[in-house]
């Protein structure tokens, strides 16, 4: 059954939407293979744990990344954010997804521990959090360790790149390394995550597309 028509429609715009929903259907399927192909990755690359920092009770607190597993029977989601180092002003992009994430934050504790992690001061982006209305995120800094470029997200000079990782504990308490996926998919640009943020989606229904569209922190 086709989504969407109208008595009103013609015949050729009938035929092309019939060919736009069969490819959706194929998009979607194809979204599950690859959802699954993830689930089978093997769970064995042991990563070990890491001193990390944040602001606790207003003043910075040291924090170990198997200590971000609050729930510890669910997986740990961190969300490279680009800020830090190199990145001397939060990223106006990581900035769109995090408006996002805070608002689903609850909905995600059902499933896992997430945290928005920075390479800078946490106190400082704390601010700016406030300055956002993010109420429920956590904020986690790598601090001065180096988990940040073994994961590939961090660069030598200290440029700081966007993606998402995910963390499991074996039997044992043992922090292992999941998954993880940069933004940066290909030569296009931030589209390695247009499937975890809304946005884009609604956007690619309009007629015009996103065409060069890039976020901004404000549109006052």
């Amino acid at each position: 059954m086709a989504i969407g028509r109208l008595p009103e429609e013609s015949s050729d715009y009938s035929k092309l939407r019939d060919e736009l929903q069969s490819a959706e259907v194929a998009l979607r399927d194809q979204r599950e293979h690859v959802a699954a192909l993830r689930r089978k990755l093997p769970r064995d690359t042991a990563f070990g744990d890491s001193e990390l920092s944040e602001i606790r009770d207003g003043a910075q607190a040291s924090v170990k990344l198997g200590e971000l597993f609050e729930d510890a029977d669910k997986p740990l989601i961190l969300m490279h954010f680009m800020y830090g180092k190199k990145q001397t002003s939060p990223c106006p992009m990581c900035t769109a997804w995090t408006d996002g994430y805070d608002g689903i934050q609850r909905h995600l504790a059902q499933f896992a521990n997430f945290a928005v992690f920075i390479a800078g001061d946490p106190g400082a982006f704390g601010e700016y959090a406030r300055s956002r209305g993010w109420r429920n995120v956590r904020i986690v800094s790598a601090g001065d360790s180096d988990i940040k470029r073994r994961l590939g997200f961090e660069d030598e000079d200290g440029a700081q790149q966007p993606g998402l990782s995910v963390f499991e504990r074996d039997a044992s308490g043992n922090v292992q390394h999941f998954y993880s996926q940069s933004a940066n998919l290909g030569p296009d640009g931030f589209r390695g995550m247009d499937l975890l943020n809304p946005l884009w989606h609604f956007v690619d229904c309009l007629p015009g597309g996103r065409g060069d569209f890039f976020p901004s922190k404000s549109y006052a």
